[in-house]
């Protein structure tokens, strides 16, 4: 399935010596509906790359369990949680924002994942990809073709190529099993 260009995230370069992940999406569906998919648990599960435990509200603990223990789990924390407008935690180290506005009867979907590394961004940029793509099925009741490493593996090249070798020096991540 060939994906368009606007689709792909971009990279940029911060003031203070981060770097940050954006991705647009522009969604059929009603905010409303999006923000149960990126907020609630049990839809979280659809798309997210692990499970995310915790109070919704500004300041709460968050834990992420990846499934099958596939990766160490880890904490974070809420720092904005406005429904049905921003989610936005610690992710580990990154700062991970998802912001929803309304466009016509669906939504405009902004991911920013904000990282201590450069290194990682071909790699995350792969990932939430991914996610996204997986959130989009989710939404439309449709079948996930693009889920799980094959899918990243493919997109991971690409993500190389537009972010540069400065932006790919860490690899896939790592996947017991």
């Amino acid at each position: 399935m060939a994906m368009s260009t606007e689709t792909y995230g971009s990279v940029d370069d911060l003031e203070d010596g981060r770097w940050r992940l954006n991705f647009t999406r522009t969604l059929r569906h009603p905010v409303e509906r999006v923000w149960r998919a990126v907020a609630e648990p049990e839809h979280l599960a659809a798309w997210f790359p692990c499970t995310v435990e915790g109070e919704r509200r500004p300041g709460a603990q968050l834990r992420f369990e990846f499934p099958n223990g596939e990766a160490p789990a880890f904490d974070g924390t809420v720092v904005a949680f406005d429904p049905p407008h921003a989610f936005e935690f610690f992710w580990g180290p990154d700062l991970v924002r998802i912001e929803l506005q309304p466009s016509g009867g669906g939504t405009i979907l902004t991911l920013l994942d904000t990282l201590s590394e450069r290194g990682k961004a071909a790699r995350d940029g792969a990932g939430w990809h991914c996610c996204l793509d997986a959130l989009e099925a989710e939404l439309d009741s449709a079948p996930d073709a693009s889920h799980g490493m094959a899918a990243w593996s493919a997109l991971h090249p690409i993500y190389v190529e537009r972010f540069g070798p400065e932006g790919a020096t860490l690899g896939p991540p790592d996947v017991a099993g």
